[in-house]
């Protein structure tokens, strides 16, 4: 008889493509690893995994037996949470994800109100791409995830909680001062710098200004806004930034200027995602609001 333990394992080892590392996660011996999944393999009479002396591979059949047991392991998880519905939000240890031009602004202002209103409150966070924790999500690799719309969701549901427009960041320059909005059409896109390929804000900020994204960057790449900020100062070009990181990434800069941009909006949506049978919504809906709170008290403070 199949059992969950043989499926745990069997995900283990996709994960890691190696059975010592799986095992290690698993808290078992490498031996009673392979033992459980050679027995797991009889069972279906037919082989998941390659094996040799240096790497793990996965067998065609073996990906769709890997997709079946994920399915089975998120509804047997489903099923021994289906009680906390009845239980208070939060009180049950909860994974959550955030991208990185949401994570160090957003969570930061929510936290302290998240330990104020819900001390029993255990939530681990995990900083990624959009693609990653869309994936993550999908898979119950993780329990929830905060992302920016537009974006590819497919399959789940999204919760929007906020809305919101870019800014202009530059050197400080006479003929802006006093500027409280231009429009797309003053920005000059070839000294426009924006972060890499596979951060959305990156194609948000684009669509937001109509720019094609062929003149912006001009040779030079960031991973992070905070990178960006520092190209700025140093007076390699211009960025757009979230009204919601202009507190922390400017402050009270003497140096730059922050401009809105003027362009219809709202130039991102920000929502949490969640797979449709996820039995700890009271938990998101908590979240949803202290995010909401903790950011109309940041605009105010602007």
């Amino acid at each position: 008889m199949i059992t969950l333990k043989q499926l745990h394992y069997a995900l283990a080892a996709e994960k890691t493509l190696h059975f010592k590392r799986a095992s290690e996660i698993c808290h078992v011996s490498q031996s009673a690893l392979s033992t459980a999944l050679m027995e797991l393999e009889k069972q279906l009479g037919l082989q998941i995994f390659e094996r040799d002396n240096k790497k793990v591979l996965i067998t065609p059949v073996g990906e769709e037996v890997l997709q079946r047991a994920r399915e089975i392991m998120q509804q047997v998880d489903d099923l021994q949470h289906l009680a906390e519905r009845q239980k208070a939000p939060l009180s049950f240890p909860l994974t959550l994800g955030a991208i990185p031009t949401i994570a160090p602004y957003l969570l930061p202002m929510v936290f302290p109100m998240l330990n104020q209103a819900y001390p029993q409150a255990q939530i681990a966070v995990v900083e990624e791409q959009s693609h990653t924790l869309v994936s993550m999500v999908k898979n119950g690799e993780i329990d929830t995830a905060i992302i920016a719309l537009p974006f590819d969701c497919e399959g789940l549901l999204s919760m929007e909680f906020w809305q919101e427009d870019f800014y202009w960041v530059t050197l400080k320059q006479t003929s802006l001062l006093g500027k409280k909005e231009i429009s797309s059409k003053d920005i000059n896109e070839n000294e426009l710098m924006l972060l890499n390929e596979g951060h959305c804000l990156k194609e948000h900020a684009l669509t937001a200004c109509k720019f094609s994204g062929q003149k912006a960057n001009h040779g030079f790449g960031a991973s992070s806004l905070t990178t960006l900020m520092q190209m700025v100062l140093g007076g390699l070009g211009s960025t757009l930034i979230p009204d919601m990181a202009r507190k922390q990434l400017i402050g009270n800069s003497e140096k730059l200027s922050t401009i809105h941009i003027n362009e219809p909006g709202p130039h991102r949506r920000i929502a949490f995602i969640v797979r449709p049978n996820y039995t700890r919504m009271s938990s998101i809906e908590a979240l949803s609001a202290l995010c909401k709170a903790s950011l109309r008290e940041n605009q105010t403070q602007q």
